[in-house]
């Protein structure tokens, strides 16, 4: 096969949008029928450095469609396949980052959505980014035989994605890019890496950032060796490279074993979801799920234990968008979750749970007393509760032990550590919050793991709770009802501030609530109150 990889120059100065745009066209006509493969990078239809949405918009309105028409008639002019990456608007007006394939009659033959969206991409040029959330195989598409994978800009940086494009088997993996603030050796290495792991042709363009700059640039071809068979490093050009696509490579899959590809042999010892929080069961994060949003308060308890695994199970089975759960810690410093500081309640014990130690805690029911046939089920830690649900749900995190100090002079937020490393071993940072009462602890949570939010919960004085949220920056309050009005509502969502309000069983309530304008309601009840949404 024979690749055409095109490197135009681009400009930190929009003004020089329209003279880079010309250039960029001008190097679709160097393309000739000779050509089997052509790639254009990243972000075609604006080639210079749009800072706000208006002025992508402006690039868009004024290039993306001479854009896709000259790919399209290079493609079937050259008979070859084409790539360029640009913005496609759906008919639902949202916009994405789309890698379009051209086939060689020129017809779009395929889409690829970049996966990874940088956060300009989302929050400045307000591209579409709620199915970067959900659950999806590599995309892949075979034209002429040839299989192709892509990768666009920030997607090559996700280094768990190799895997499952290198079980796809593709041949070549389209890079269409930017990257503009890695040096040469970063990407090249990044790049050999992608080709020698996935046992396929890489074919990255780029931009160059001036015939100076040790940044980005570097549009390459690495065969499935890990071998470079050109580096473009910062010049504005194009060029061509040939290849047999079929070339693969194998090494012995250990040492004296028959040859394998790179993967084949790491796939034979992989334990697949060993470094994956949750598969794909994992949902948007914290900061951009939707609203309105049904909390399972203490799990689903109206139909199994509450603060058991087995109810947080239920209502995430059933699409809960938030679990609630409550942590104490025992005499040993281990976390567990149950609502009340003692056992009697929820549990053939008697006393504090943290005059026991984990391993006496063990010994309780904490099942039976709610249903017989639940007989014997074990208080859930909570790094169970992690190791289980860990970016299946929003976890609103009571933490109980910060509440019972409040007002302790010097007290902080015990455990505070613990429960931080414990989120962040299990990758759920940005699928969690902390709930208290105490506003003390809560800000030095705050300081502490700045990337995990904080709920202020009620406690004290209910109809200050938006005005201490603001105090201290907390994005979330818990509202307890009936002691709270629309109008702290609207003071809290004028001051970025969502509200939580505990709890509503009865549907009726419910849609009350949501009338008022709450966020995010606690209920028992689960399904009950999801039904209503």
């Amino acid at each position: 096969m024979k690749a055409f990889i095109a490197q135009p120059l681009y400009s930190s100065d929009y003004a020089d949008s329209d003279r880079l745009f010309e250039a960029e066209l001008k190097m679709f006509d160097a393309c000739d029928p000779s050509l089997d493969v052509i790639v254009f990078p990243e972000f075609s239809d604006c080639p210079a450095l749009a800072k706000t949405k208006e002025l992508t918009e402006k690039s868009y309105q004024k290039y993306n469609a001479r854009l896709l028409q000259k790919a399209s008639k290079t493609a079937k002019r050259c008979g070859a396949h084409l790539f360029v990456n640009a913005a496609y608007v759906a008919a639902d007006g949202k916009k994405y980052n789309a890698t379009y394939a051209f086939d060689r009659s020129g017809k779009v033959a395929g889409r690829y959505f970049k996966r990874h969206l940088t956060r300009g991409e989302q929050y400045v040029i307000g591209m579409e980014s709620d199915y970067t959330y959900r659950y999806a195989s590599p995309y892949t598409l075979i034209l002429d035989g040839v299989k192709y994978a892509f990768l666009t800009c920030y997607d090559f940086y996700f280094y768990e994605a190799y895997p499952k494009i290198a079980r796809e088997c593709p041949d070549i993996i389209i890079g269409c890019s930017h990257q503009r603030s890695d040096e040469a050796n970063a990407l090249e290495t990044i790049t050999k890496f992608l080709a020698y792991h996935t046992n396929a042709y890489v074919l990255r363009s780029s931009v160059s950032m001036g015939e100076n700059s040790k940044l980005g640039g570097c549009s390459m071809a690495v065969t499935p060796r890990g071998e470079i068979l050109h580096n473009s490093y910062p010049k504005t050009e194009y060029f061509t490279v040939e290849f047999n696509v079929k070339d693969k490579y194998f090494k012995p899959a250990g040492y004296g074993n028959p040859p394998a590809a790179h993967f084949e042999y790491i796939e034979a010892g992989r334990r697949p979801y060993f470094y994956m929080p949750a598969g794909s069961m994992t949902i948007a994060p914290e900061a951009e799920l939707a609203y309105p949003r049904v909390c399972a308060h203490r799990g689903f308890n109206t139909i199994l234990p509450e603060n058991s695994l087995a109810a947080y199970g239920a209502a995430v089975a059933l699409g809960a968008d938030e679990i609630e759960f409550d942590v104490w810690k025992t005499k040993d410093d281990v976390l567990v979750s149950c609502h009340d500081e003692r056992l009697e309640r929820t549990s053939d014990g008697t006393g504090r749970i943290g005059d026991y130690t984990y391993a006496e805690l063990l010994q309780f029911d904490f099942g039976g007393r709610f249903n017989e046939r639940l007989a014997g089920m074990k208080i859930a830690t909570f790094e169970e509760i992690l190791r289980k649900f860990a970016c299946t749900a929003i976890m609103n995190i009571h933490v109980k032990i910060w509440d019972a100090v409040k007002g302790e002079a010097g007290a902080g937020a015990p455990m505070l550590e613990e429960i931080v490393r414990l989120i962040r071993e299990y990758g759920c940072e940005r699928h969690a919050y902390f709930t208290s009462g105490n506003e003390n602890a809560l800000k030095i949570a705050k300081n502490y793991a700045p990337e995990i939010g904080v709920c202020i919960g009620a406690g004290g004085e209910p109809y200050t709770v938006v005005d201490r949220a603001i105090e201290i920056g907390a994005k979330k309050v818990q509202l307890f009802k009936p002691y709270f009005t629309k109008e702290m509502i609207e003071k809290a969502h004028a001051n970025g501030i969502k509200c939580n309000v505990f709890y509503a069983d009865d549907p009726k309530e419910a849609r009350g609530y949501l009338d008022m304008g709450v966020d995010t309601i606690l209920t028992n009840d689960f399904l009950r109150i999801k039904r209503i949404f």
